[in-house]
């Protein structure tokens, strides 16, 4: 178990290998939905663990280490599943595809800036992916479902997480509390992505929930958080975003080429 009690990496993805054990394949769809979840839930992870050995305090290195792992369990059960149907790897995926094959968000590319910054990332990353993995629970594909189920009870000690940082920032000394406005200002625009509709959505009614059906719940808890933090929805226009079909924030290029340069460089090695 995790110092906060939540299920290790090592149960996520047993519960996803069991579930693909039971059940076939994914279709090339369910592997395009999962690549996308996988892609942001490993970009997150990479972000994260940029603040081991220089969180503010020596309790948040461990927390933010542990949520980094966290989510990088969720990365590798999901590209698992993804790779099943064309028999990629984790590793494949995550190491040997160039940034346009990638199909992260904007919001998980946006830079860790500092110690707010990446908080207000956290905090909309990790509400939206609690009402996302809360609802994919009951998803028609077991793999996807064994996955959320799994992964919701993580994601939400992350949530509270960021939601108590906004908190404290936002409540703390004036120098804390403008950074945590302007951060929240800047991250803002690219959180419309996340809850936006396309063409697989559509091949996929039934089977995965709507992103814009997701948005409400989203709304209400940072409605929630910004009351008591005594902060205001930003009013800024949303991102053209892209990631979901491979045009991307300038930073992923820097964030593959450190994630990726080992395994490229010492293709096939063992450790």
């Amino acid at each position: 178990m995790d110092p906060h009690g939540d299920v290790t990496v090592d149960e996520v993805e047993l519960a996803a290998e069991l579930a693909g054990a039971e059940g076939r394949a994914p279709s090339a769809d369910i592997a395009e939905y999962a690549l996308r979840l996988g892609d942001d839930a490993l970009i997150l992870a990479q972000q994260l663990s940029g603040w081991i050995a220089r969180g503010p305090e020596l309790e948040e290195d461990l927390a933010l280490a542990n949520i980094a792992l966290d989510t990088l369990g969720h990365a590798r059960s999901l590209l698992r599943y993804a790779g099943t149907w064309d028999g990629r790897s984790e590793d494949d995926l995550a190491y040997f595809r160039d940034e346009h094959e990638f199909r992260s968000a904007w919001l998980f590319e946006q830079p860790n800036g500092d110690f707010a910054q990446t908080i207000a990332r956290q905090l909309a990353a990790s509400v939206s992916l609690f009402e996302l993995y809360t609802v994919l629970q009951g998803s028609t594909d077991a793999s996807l479902a064994a996955i959320a189920a799994k992964a919701v009870k993580e994601v939400e000690y992350h949530r509270d997480h960021a939601v108590q940082w906004t908190l404290r920032l936002a409540g703390g000394t004036d120098e804390s509390r403008a950074r945590m406005i302007r951060s929240v200002g800047d991250v803002w625009p690219y959180v419309d992505e996340l809850f936006r509709d396309d063409d697989l959505i559509d091949r996929l009614e039934g089977v995965v929930p709507r992103p814009s059906s997701l948005r409400p719940a989203f709304d209400a808890v940072i409605a929630a958080v910004f009351a008591e933090a005594e902060l205001v929805v930003p009013d800024v226009p949303a991102s053209s975003g892209g990631g979901r079909r491979g045009a991307h924030f300038p930073t992923l290029g820097y964030i593959l080429a450190e994630m990726q340069s080992l395994a490229r460089r010492h293709p096939g090695a063992t450790w």
